[in-house]
This record gives structure tokens, C-alpha cells and sequence, in this order.
């Protein structure tokens, strides 16, 4: 039976994607994608088929690979970051029901959440969550409830695509929303391009981050009331120090 390897690809640096990861892409002929991140690993990989779908062609992306794998070849899906956090893993599964000679293997990567926090120091050291500021999928109504519930828990908050062109302000209302219930002081950072070109990060207040410019390629951490910054580190304690 041929097979669909769901793979994470990390957050783009060939040595921020795990072993398991590697060995499936050197094993399948055929690597499908979303244009940008074929292009993360196509020099990599030169040997290889290489098919790509634009954005917002996410299902037609799967069929690709389920009409590539009934042909008898192992098929690579490749995602960002880990194929089942915000990426293809779902999406393939429900599609596979349509492809039961198909089989399917999700491999995971290191999503934005750690590989962003590792640059930053320890922020998610404690219970957090992690909510996507896009709306093309999820009603805002539901994504202003889910900011306003963390916030009020106390919860490190981890945000995926907290702004594009369409959405300049959506850092700006999540901010405003946040805080409600967390002082404009709370230490909060910003991680852009992760483990690619360009890496770059700040650490800042609640209150200045609601006026900071980011893109899509940046996630934004907002700490607990516990959340500090530590020699130029932004840390949450778990409590270790205190048993």
C-alpha cells in the first residue's frame, strides 16, 4: 500500500527538521506543497517531483496527493512548522475516507509556539494557549471569545498570524481584548522568521505591543502575570524554585 507522509517541515531551517522528517522526504519521489515551502526545500531535494498548489487550494493540494499515491508511490504533504497544528493533517484525514487504499502517516515538526519560544528564552513554561488571529476560517466572534477566556485564565498566550494586509489591525483589537483583564506591563515578545534568513525578535510590554507592526511570518508571545524578562529573556516561571 502506498502512503501520504503528512510532514512538518519545521520552522524552515534544514536543521531545525527532525530526523523522521528527512529520512520521508528522502524516501518518497513525490513532495507536494504549498508553493512557498516547496521552495524552503527544493534545492535539498533535486531529484525529486515536485508539485505545488497556491493558497486557499488546500483541498485540491490533498486530492493531488491522494491521486498521486493511487499510482503506487509514496507521497510527501509538506507543511510549515508540524503538519497538525494549523496544517495539513486534518484536512488530509478527512479526504483520506474518499482514498481507502491510501494509507497515511502524520510526521511532526517543531510548530512556531517552541521554535519561537527557544529564541525568546522559556516563555511557555506554564499552561498556555495558542490561538490564530486568522479569521478566513474561524468567525472573529469565536476568536475574540477564545482571547478574552485565556486572558481572563491567566494563560500564556501563543498568537499564529496575528496580522496581514487584510487584517492590519487584528494584533491591535487582540491587544485591546487582552487587555481588559492584563496590565499594559505584562512582558510580551515577538519572534519574526523563525529559524530563517532574517530571524529577528523583541521583547516589550502589552501596552506597546498593541502598536507594533507584524506580518505573517511573526508570532507573538503575551505572558502570564507571572512572565518576566530575565537578562534579556523572556521567562514564565513554572515554580520549581519555590518546592
Amino acid at each position: 500500500m502506498s502512503k501520504i507522509y503528512v510532514t512538518g517541515l519545521g520552522p524552515g531551517a534544514a536543521d531545525q527538521m527532525t530526523v523522521q522528517a528527512q529520512k520521508v522526504l528522502e524516501q518518497c519521489p513525490v513532495i507536494i506543497g504549498y508553493t512557498v515551502y516547496i521552495d524552503l526545500i527544493r534545492g535539498q531535494y533535486p531529484d525529486k517531483i515536485f508539485l505545488s498548489t497556491p493558497m486557499r487550494k488546500e483541498a485540491d493540494r490533498c486530492r493531488l496527493a491522494f491521486e498521486e499515491a493511487e499510482k503506487g508511490q509514496d507521497v510527501a504533504m509538506v507543511c510549515s512548522g508540524d503538519a497538525g497544528i494549523y496544517g495539513m493533517a486534518g484536512l488530509i484525514c478527512e479526504i483520506g475516507k474518499d482514498y481507502p487504499d491510501v494509507g497515511i502517516e502524520i510526521v511532526p515538526g517543531i510548530t512556531a509556539a517552541s521554535g519561537g519560544a527557544a529564541v525568546l528564552g522559556a516563555p511557555l513554561m506554564h499552561d498556555f494557549a495558542v490561538i490564530s488571529l486568522s479569521d478566513l476560517l474561524t468567525p472573529w466572534e469565536k476568536i475574540e471569545s477564545r482571547l478574552r477566556a485565556a486572558a481572563e485564565s491567566d494563560f500564556v498566550i501563543c498568537l499564529y498570524n496575528p496580522s496581514s494586509r487584510k487584517r492590519a489591525d487584528y494584533l491591535a483589537k487582540a491587544c485591546d481584548i487582552i487587555l481588559e483583564s492584563r496590565g499594559a506591563e505584562t512582558v510580551c515578545g515577538t519572534v519574526r522568521n523563525i529559524g530563517r534568513e532574517g530571524e529577528s525578535y523583541e521583547i516589550l510590554p502589552l501596552g506597546r505591543l498593541r502598536d507594533t507592526q507584524v506580518d505573517m511570518f511573526t508570532t507573538v508571545f503575551i505572558g502570564n502575570s507571572n512572565t518576566m524578562e530575565l537578562n534579556g529573556r523572556m521567562v514564565t516561571p513554572r515554580g520549581y524554585k519555590d518546592v
